[in-house]
């Protein structure tokens, strides 16, 4: 099993940036809504805390060094860094990964998953991610004022090549993920144009010296994604409840408002997830693994929380995904998450299991 990766996903939405304090109030990061979050059920284990109340800041390049440091202690094998590039014009939460670039004596192998969509404001029909509910209500957002945050423009070939030069120092950097001699880049949200960028890339990096750019898609059965590209389940999200279940749902209670939370058993998603894996007999398909998962830090009642979770039955779950991988030739696992607190989604330590999950995390490689 020591040939298959597993990647964790890693948030740079934790230091101040001009969007966050405009959108969501001077100071915001996603630590704002950690600290805020309160228990909405018996036995809800909220608020989360981060182990002796280290609550750190991305735009520092200490605060990196001890992630970095945390996960090669542990043998996580990279960070899949969040990209957040809206078009030529506009990027967003940049500096994270600039550090890393800027200081080689970063220990940590990493890549790029880029998110290409709008920012949104919460209670918009427009598609996007709505990154904070609960502030949006808190700042009482009108109905009739603007539902794109920051608009993602999928551009031409003119934007493809200025998207590519931002990426290309990146992708020289030895750190940067590359298998056989291609880049590693995630693409969350596929579509026609994407798939022409992504060509107009490869031919980009052949000049460049590379094999090309290993483009992987995040699945979704309704962005009608060719069964020759590669793509990955992003999890706990597809196995675990069903989009196409809950996208339903919404249609049939288009007028009905949540007000309870959505809870799920750990152990349902992840059997699923392992079912899912063992029966999948395409190639070109990678699997997802989550460490837990409670979003309702960020979406209070309106969210969802998988409960039951436990180092042990991580370190089990993630070992026979391992072994599933293995012997299928697969050498890559993307894992949520590194830090997904407003998502209950981390690795990294907290004040009620110390350094458990990271423990299981190395062990699931023995």
């Amino acid at each position: 099993m020591d040939k298959v990766k597993v990647f964790a996903m890693y948030l740079p939405q934790y230091h101040e940036t001009e969007e966050n304090n405009r959108f969501w109030g001077k100071g915001f990061s996603d630590w704002v809504s950690v600290k805020k979050a309160v228990p909405l059920f018996d036995g809800h284990d909220q608020p989360k805390k981060p182990l002796d109340g280290y609550y750190y800041d991305l735009s520092k390049k200490e605060d990196i060094v001890r992630q970095a440091e945390l996960a090669k202690k542990y043998g996580v094998s990279g960070f899949g860094i969040y990209h957040y590039w809206f078009s030529s014009e506009k990027q967003a939460l940049t500096r994270p990964a600039e550090i890393i670039l800027e200081n080689k004596d970063i220990d940590v192998p990493f890549f790029f998953a880029w998110d290409n969509a709008s920012w949104k404001r919460t209670w918009s029909s427009v598609k996007g991610n709505d990154w904070s509910p609960l502030m949006d209500e808190k700042k009482g957002a009108a109905e009739s004022g603007p539902e794109i945050l920051i608009e993602y423009k999928e551009g031409t070939e003119k934007d493809w090549k200025k998207h590519f030069d931002f990426l290309l120092p990146y992708f020289k950097d030895e750190r940067y993920i590359k298998d056989s001699g291609k880049p590693l880049f995630l693409i969350y949200n596929y579509s026609p144009d994407t798939e022409k960028m992504a060509a107009y890339w490869n031919k980009l990096a052949v000049s460049e010296g590379f094999a090309g750019v290993e483009v992987v898609y995040s699945y979704n059965p309704f962005h009608g994604i060719p069964s020759s590209a590669k793509k990955f389940r992003y999890e706990p999200l597809y196995s675990g409840w069903g989009r196409f279940i809950d996208r339903l749902g919404r249609l049939f209670r288009r007028h009905k408002v949540q007000t309870e939370v959505k809870t799920y058993s750990y152990d349902d998603v992840w059997e699923r997830i392992i079912a899912n894996a063992r029966r999948c007999r395409d190639k070109n398909t990678y699997y997802g693994a989550f460490v837990s998962y409670d979003d309702t830090p960020r979406r209070g009642s309106k969210g969802k929380a998988v409960l039951g979770a436990t180092p042990e039955k991580f370190c089990g779950y993630l070992r026979r995904l391992r072994e599933i991988c293995s012997r299928q030739g697969k050498n890559y696992i993307f894992l949520t998450a590194w830090n997904e607190w407003g998502e209950g989604a981390y690795l990294e330590p907290d004040s009620v299991s110390a350094y458990a999950y990271l423990e299981a995390y190395q062990k699931s490689a023995e």
